[in-house]
């Protein structure tokens, strides 16, 4: 299994810090499917007893985003068998998304876009210059360069947002199990990823209804 960032000790990768209404809040935003479809949020899973993992990506033109794709597409058929739905935002417009789905591949129905960071504001997620470029994070990237050249074979930056000011949004990872929110990970920086052996403890040892 991949591990992307630090231990959990290391990180912000519990629930604190985020009020008990986040589900609800979170919910009441739209976002589009890969095919353009609006959605809302509280909609994406079963909001009583539902699990599921939330990835948020950073943008579709983002080497990184095709490296968690990836990842979370390998996992994906044990979260399938544990009745785990697994949902993945970017930055950009739904068309991009398609650019990210029919290349890398990724499953689309799984793949949603998020243009105006709607979801990225109410969750918090970092944003920066410095966090894009020149935070320490970045360093995580180079040990995983099998990885990235992997996830690059069909890469385009043609998937890129065309308002360019998305490219310094920072994502993060959350599990929810109905609107319980049971994991909270925000990325510190390009490539920092939450470890993938921490989110599936968390959701496939959730009993589903």
């Amino acid at each position: 299994m991949k591990q992307f960032g630090s231990p959990p000790a290391a990180t912000a990768s519990s629930a604190a810090g985020f009020g008990d209404d986040i589900s609800d809040v979170l919910g009441e935003v739209s976002i589009f499917t890969a095919a353009g479809e609006s959605i809302m949020f509280k909609d994406l899973w079963d909001q009583k007893e539902g699990i599921a993992v939330v990835a948020l990506l950073r943008h579709f033109g983002c080497i990184c985003s095709w490296e968690l794709a990836s990842a979370l597409k390998e996992v994906k058929p044990r979260l399938d068998s544990a009745g785990v739905k697994l949902i993945a935002v970017g930055v950009g417009t739904p068309d991009r998304a398609r650019m990210l789905a029919v290349k890398l591949p990724f499953p689309s129905d799984c793949l949603y876009a998020d243009p105006d960071r709607k979801a990225y504001d109410v969750l918090g997620l970092y944003y920066g210059v410095g966090r894009t470029f020149f935070s320490s994070a970045i360093v995580k990237v180079l040990l995983r360069f099998k990885d990235v050249k992997k996830a690059a074979n069909n890469y385009t930056i043609g998937a890129t947002p065309d308002d360019k000011s998305s490219v310094f949004q920072q994502g993060g990872m959350f599990v929810f199990k109905g609107k319980q929110l049971l994991y909270a990970r925000k990325d510190e920086g390009t490539g920092d990823h939450a470890p993938l052996d921490d989110v599936l403890t968390v959701c496939c040892k959730v009993p589903v209804a």
